[in-house]
């Protein structure tokens, strides 16, 4: 008898008796409805439980990485969608505001000169390796277009059609130094003539020679189209003086002038077809 009580058989039942009595007098003091068996199975797992809770909370903070890839794949397909849709509206909004400031120019020039004759045209050739700025239009001589007439952008001198082809034409531009415009100082009324060089057109300048050592014409001044030689209308703008400098060769002086069209940038231009006082091409 004494061997059975010192038996591992025993003392398993003895372990097994003490934690159901202990449940049940947990239970009892506890007024617990629950059995000693779930009580103790419940006090066992209920860690577990808690932890499962918290990792299955955690998880359904991550939907995005849980959702299928064909789900996902649809919902980038939509966004791409949404920036191509974006984009389009973009670009036809700096169009139509590109194209809104053009006809402002248009306008008020066609006001001031209703003699004028225009033909509207893009800009679909430009070399950006020239440093003279020349470019090609989409309009030729089946538009009305010969070689001299006048190029502008508003009431801005861009340059002058160059060689015509039915349905295009090259256009040089005042920095190019086969260009020669008479000119005036709205100042001064200096009268000269506006051209370029190599030098001066690769830093976006031309040049009107031949002042007076003595002129009157600074910096700031503005120079206008004197429209001698039948060429190019009066009073269309060339640029701005930015400086004044003394001639190399003579005594004479020569204005550093600033174009007011950035020949660069300029997408659309007018031709002036015909104006009082145009002389014919040759």
């Amino acid at each position: 008898m004494i061997r059975f009580f010192k038996s591992t058989a025993f003392k398993i039942f003895a372990v097994i008796a003490a934690a159901l009595t202990a449940g049940s007098i947990f239970a009892l003091a506890t007024r617990s409805g629950s059995s000693p068996l779930t009580s103790a199975v419940s006090f066992v797992f209920s860690p577990i439980t808690r932890l499962s809770s918290y990792v299955a909370a955690e998880f359904e903070n991550l939907p995005i990485s849980f959702r299928s890839s064909s789900a996902l794949a649809a919902r980038v397909e939509e966004l791409e969608k949404q920036v191509d849709s974006l984009t389009e509206q973009l670009v036809d909004y700096e169009q139509a505001k590109n194209k809104n400031k053009f006809y402002q120019e248009f306008l008020g020039l066609k006001e001031e000169h209703s003699d004028y004759q225009f033909a509207e045209a893009a800009v679909i050739g430009r070399d950006a390796a020239d440093s003279l700025g020349n470019f090609t239009l989409n309009k030729g001589s089946l538009s009305g277009i010969s070689v001299n007439d006048p190029v502008v952008y508003g009431e801005y001198l861009v340059g002058v059609v160059e060689s015509v082809a039915p349905n295009q034409c090259t256009v040089s531009t005042i920095l190019n130094p086969k260009v020669n415009v008479s000119a005036y100082e709205v100042r001064t009324r200096d009268l000269g003539f506006v051209n370029s060089s190599v030098e001066l057109a690769r830093e976006g300048y031309c040049f009107m020679p031949g002042l007076s050592s003595s002129t009157a014409v600074t910096a700031g001044g503005i120079v206008c189209t004197s429209g001698v030689g039948g060429i190019f209308p009066r009073d269309l703008i060339i640029g701005t003086i930015v400086d004044v400098v003394d001639g190399t060769v003579d005594i004479s002086a020569s204005a550093i002038i600033q174009p007011s069209v950035d020949f660069s940038e300029i997408t659309d231009v007018l031709i002036i077809t015909a104006f009082d006082g145009q002389t014919a091409a040759e």
